[in-house]
């Protein structure tokens, strides 16, 4: 069952509850995200989105995952 933007963004603000989200996408599936937290500072950005993928409790796992594909923006704020 495909994904909403605020299901995303709920999920991403249980793991990065001081976080700047931006989740944007309308079909459910294609999605993009942006999230802006201080636990991604001295990370490089392969760690960083794996904890983003890790919030997001396997909703992207396999063939039968909710959400298809996600375009990821991660940094520490400036």
């Amino acid at each position: 069952m495909p994904m909403h933007a605020h299901e995303i963004e709920d999920l991403l603000r249980e793991s990065f509850p001081d976080a700047t989200i931006v989740v944007e996408g309308n079909d459910g599936v294609h999605m993009s995200a942006m999230v802006i937290d201080e636990s991604f500072r001295g990370k490089n950005r392969v760690q960083q989105q794996r904890a983003v993928y890790a919030a997001l409790k396997g909703r992207m796992d396999g063939p039968d995952g909710a959400l298809h594909a996600l375009a990821l923006t991660t940094k520490a704020p400036e």
